[in-house]
């Protein structure tokens, strides 16, 4: 074009030219990753500038104003404030799952605090980020000249580490945008591992085959994802919308009231935002129930402090700040990304498949480089071997020329070598000429020769290049993988329940008077011998008693009836799982308790088919039945299940089929055994009604349904027990006395009636006592004795310590698991 000429131009036509190749560069080279090293240009970049300035892992730090000169001069012409930004994010844990910089001096904070000056930060490459470096140097990536011509830098990097969807990426380029969600490296690896295996059908791969392995995102700041549907839609189309909570818990603090701890906040929240979030509606009124606020994170971990008002619901308070706050958000994942130089949105097997065509890429051209440069050091080692054979004849010759080209020329004539093999022989040393150093010479020719061969087999064989992508994967999981930090809670719309992820096994749920509940695994506590001192089960607080000990499995429904004569209703799953001497967390992080309302009975529901009634009994004696279904659907904030009197409280709840026969056996052992038929169903709102006539001083102290061929174990406080043939309680009516378990005399010495449970045979018990000491006997190992008899020592206690409750694990239940 001459300069001065004026070409007329159609200004539509330049403008949609023009415009498009700007969009053209900025997806290209500037706002989307490449779907083979999952990094854009600038990042690419930056970790190619360090790896030439020599800064691994285990170099000295270098300045972050030199690593940044270094990129902007040499590969990254742009602002400085684009690549400090970007080397930045590369060494923050709370935005990288994976880090890929190791940085020294202030990186910017979950707070939103930006870096500090780059002149006052350090940094260098993190061991992950070698890993997507490694072998760069063996021709096995295409290279590319910089901006001006005067160097070369990498288009792609080996990439030994799915980066892509192992940190994820987010951009926004023209017209478009993409957000991937990182992933656990432990889960990735397994998923790309199954591709492998089955990669000649790899089109009958589907999304369950490849969530069974990976089963959504982990973020680095942990949280919550609530439901599968939307992370199963992402992994089918590349889109999908994404609920995203932090990760909060309930304590009770002084004076019964409750604090709501937040310990995870969602992926790229800023944590001083949330804050002033919250404090802005309890400003505004929004949120009444909180009295205080206050961040109390330190190098441990994140722990804002959200203490609630007497009275106040700490679910109904965490509900409103999922509701109302960025503590819960949407987090829109686009998996696009560019191939071939094109933007692609692209699903979770495409994505597997993508990195695995570009590693098996690099592996075979590492393989064809590291072939060639052991083929010709082969060769070298050839031609020495041949020098030293003829060592005599070769020395004479050499001495004989008069100079190195007339030397090189007649070694090559009179051996048939060639220039190369020539040109070695007369560089050799003379120590080389050594017996040791002949020796090595052949090993390290027989060690070359086999290394050939093992590189032309892997060559000639595509599935031994998808092993090495397996094992050098393999390798990667062992060194670096870690667990996952980020929950799944399948929701209520899914397809299939939360259960189904759930293993059905049996545990013990353990309650305390103050309300502070977990539950365990019967394993932890080793059966012992009758009389055993047991072991610490529950750590209490002060002024706290072990109140009840329920045997469940994982996927029953607990029912837990309250002091006011509610119900509520939870999964066994749902309950924190916890260590053998934990104390638990408080009841309010399961049930929706009123300020003050205590549980004092629960009973365990396989399904609401399995009985036709829940047959209930209080202290003093009062008894009631309902149909099971009308607790099938319990509402958070509870039902009414029976109408008490002052003073009266709900004890002991079962399951009846309405042919049942019941026992009940009250504090000073007495015991009265008739039909459930006496009892007539009663709406939940009834008070029911008299099950036994109480002596005065005499209290409920257990209530069971009565099995063939079955005992009765009668524990009393003192730790003292027996089990009695059921055959030997006669049948009366209800609202009788009854007749004596256990005789009066023995009561000072035994102390009154703790427990009694019906048991088997093969059955095994656990007892726990106020002060949390547990203890696992067999009931074959418990002596049966008449009714008449004290019982025998089951279990030693500390002074002033009582047995608090008993919990039976039926037979089949240790069969199953345990």
């Amino acid at each position: 074009m001459e300069v001065g000429t004026v070409f007329p131009v159609d200004i539509d036509e330049q403008m949609r030219s023009a415009y498009l190749d700007y969009a053209m560069s900025v997806i290209v080279a500037r706002a989307l990753p490449d779907a083979r090293d999952g990094l854009k240009p600038v990042h690419r970049r930056i970790l190619y500038a360090m790896h030439e300035l020599g800064l691994r892992s285990n170099a000295p730090y270098k300045k972050s104003a030199r690593i940044v000169g270094e990129v902007l001069g040499k590969y990254h012409p742009h602002g400085d404030m684009a690549v400090y930004d970007a080397m930045a994010r590369m060494a923050q844990d709370f935005s990288m799952r994976y880090p890929l910089v190791d940085g020294q001096g202030n990186f910017g904070s979950v707070d939103g605090d930006a870096p500090a000056a780059m002149r006052y930060t350090e940094a260098r490459l993190n061991a992950l980020a070698e890993e997507m470096l490694a072998d760069i140097d063996k021709d096995t990536v295409d290279f590319t000249d910089n901006f001006d011509g005067s160097l070369k830098e990498p288009v792609v990097l080996p990439a030994r580490l799915p980066n892509l969807l192992l940190n994820g990426a987010s951009g926004i380029a023209v017209g478009m945008a993409t957000n991937i969600p990182p992933h656990n490296l432990n889960e990735l690896s397994a998923a790309i591992a199954y591709v492998i295996d089955h990669y000649d059908q790899i089109d009958e791969i589907t999304v369950d085959d490849l969530m069974k392995h990976l089963p959504g995102p982990d973020f680095p700041t942990g949280g919550v994802i609530v439901g599968q549907e939307a992370i199963r839609q992402m992994y089918s189309t590349g889109r999908a919308r994404l609920t995203v909570r932090g990760q909060a818990h309930i304590e009770e603090i002084r004076g019964g009231r409750y604090a709501i701890i937040i310990t995870e906040i969602p992926f790229q929240v800023n944590k001083a935002s949330l804050i002033e979030r919250i404090a802005e509606l309890v400003r505004d009124g929004r949120i009444d129930a909180i009295a205080d606020l206050r961040d109390e994170s330190d190098r441990r971990g994140m722990s804002i402090v959200i203490e609630l008002k007497r009275g106040a619901q700490p679910r109904k308070v965490l509900n409103q700040l999922y509701k109302f706050t960025p503590l819960q958000i949407t987090f829109g994942a686009h998996l696009l990304a560019l191939v071939d130089n094109e933007p692609r949105v692209l699903s979770l097997k495409r994505a597997l498949q993508i990195y695995i065509e570009h590693r098996r890429e690099v592996i075979v051209r590492r393989s064809r480089f590291e072939l060639e440069k052991a083929r010709q050091r082969a060769h070298i080692l050839e031609g020495l071997l041949i020098a030293l054979a003829n060592l005599d004849e070769v020395i004479q010759l050499i001495r004989q020329s008069s100079d190195a080209d007339v030397a090189r020329k007649r070694l090559i004539n009179r051996f048939k070598l060639s220039e190369a093999q020539a040109q070695a022989i007369l560089e050799m040393p003379l120590r080389r000429l050594a017996a040791l150093e002949r020796k090595k010479i052949e090993d390290e020719h027989k060690s070359l020769l086999k290394q050939i061969a093992a590189l032309e087999d892997l060559l000639a064989s595509p599935k031994k290049v998808l092993k090495a992508i397996k094992s050098d994967l393999q390798e990667l999981t062992e060194k670096y993988g870690d667990q996952r930090r980020t929950r799944i809670v399948v929701g209520e719309k899914e397809d299939f329940e939360e259960e189904d992820l759930v293993q059905d096994e049996p545990v013990l749920i353990i309650l305390t008077q103050k309300n502070y509940i977990k539950r365990v695994s019967p394993s932890v506590f080793r059966t012992q011998n009758r009389g055993g001192r047991g072991v610490t089960g529950q750590s209490l607080k002060d002024e706290d008693e072990t109140l009840m000990l329920l045997a469940a499995r994982t996927l029953h429904t607990i029912l837990f009836f309250s002091d006011r004569g509610k119900v509520y209703a939870e999964k066994v799953y749902q309950i924190p799982d916890a260590g053998r001497t934990d104390r638990g967390l408080p009841i309010t992080n399961v049930l929706s308790l009123d300020s003050g309302e205590r549980i004092t009975a629960a009973v365990a529901v396989p399904d609401f088919t399995a009985a036709q009634y829940c047959t209930m009994t209080t202290v003093r004696g009062k008894i009631k039945r309902v149909a099971l279904e009308e607790f099938s659907n319990v509402r958070a904030s509870g039902l009414i299940a029976i109408t008490l009197e002052e003073g009266d409280e709900l004890g002991w709840v079962h399951l009846t089929s309405g042919k049942d026969e019941l026992i009940l056996v009250t504090a000073k052992g007495q015991a009265l055994r008739f039909k459930e038929e006496e009892v007539r169903p009663m709406g939940r709102q009834a008070a029911g009604v008299i099950a036994i006539k109480l002596q005065a001083g005499d209290r409920v102290a257990s209530m069971d349904v009565v099995h063939p061929n079955a005992d009765l174990l009668i524990v009393t406080e003192q730790g003292y027990g027996k089990r009695t043939a059921l055959k030997d309680f006669p049948r009366h009516s209800r609202a009788k006395s009854g007749v004596a378990a256990l005789p009066a005399t023995s009561l000072k010495t035994s102390g009154v009636v703790a427990a009694a449970r019906v048991v088997q045979e093969d059955d095994e018990i656990t007892l726990i006592s106020a002060g949390g000491v547990m203890l696992r006997l067999k009931v074959k190992d418990i002596r049966r004795m008449t009714r008449v008899a004290r019982g025998v020592r089951l279990m030693e206690l500390d002074k002033g310590d009582t047995v608090a409750s008993v919990a039976r694990i039926a037979a089949a239940d240790l069969r199953v698991g345990g």
